[in-house]
C-alpha cells in the first residue's frame, strides 16, 4: 500500500531514494537535491511504511515544464524493495494526468537502460533515428 503526495519530499529523503537505486553520486549533498526539487514544476512522491510504521519515501517522479507547451519527465525512481508492485505505473500515470490537465501534449523523457518497454506500455514512442535526443559531453 502506497500513499501519493504532490508535495516534494525532504532533500535528505530524495537523496536516500536516489542512493538506493545506485543513481546517487558521492559528490552531491542534500543542498543539491533541495535545489533540484525547487526547480521542479510538479512532483509525485510515494510513501510506504518502515518496520516501525513510520512513512518512508519509496517512489518519486517529477516534471520540468514551462507549464503550457512542453513537459519533461525528469525522474522516475522506485526503491528496489518497492519495484514490481505497480508503483512506477501509478507515478507515471499521475504525471501524465497533471500534464493533460494543463493541456500539455508534448511530454518527453529519456528512458533508463532496460526501461524502454515500460514507457512504451504507457504510450511513449522512441524518437526517430534522425531526430533522437542528444546529450552534451564536455571534451567530446
Amino acid at each position: 500500500m502506497f500513499t501519493l503526495s504532490d508535495q516534494p519530499p525532504s532533500a535528505a529523503d530524495f537523496k536516500a531514494l536516489y542512493d538506493s537505486t545506485g543513481w546517487g553520486s558521492p559528490h552531491r549533498n542534500p543542498d543539491d537535491y533541495a535545489r533540484a526539487l525547487a526547480g521542479s514544476w510538479r512532483v509525485v512522491a510515494a510513501y510506504g511504511s518502515d518496520a516501525a510504521g513510520k512513512p518512508r519515501l519509496v517512489g518519486f517522479a517529477r516534471l520540468i515544464s514551462d507549464g503550457v507547451l512542453h513537459a519533461y519527465v525528469n525522474e522516475m525512481i522506485v526503491h528496489p524493495e518497492a519495484q514490481g508492485q505497480g508503483l512506477g505505473s501509478r507515478l507515471l500515470k499521475e504525471l501524465l494526468a497533471i500534464c493533460q490537465l494543463a493541456g500539455i501534449t508534448d511530454i518527453q523523457l529519456f528512458s533508463a537502460r532496460g526501461k524502454r518497454g515500460f514507457y512504451e506500455r504507457h504510450g511513449f514512442v522512441a524518437r526517430p533515428d534522425e531526430g533522437p535526443g542528444m546529450q552534451y559531453l564536455p571534451g567530446a
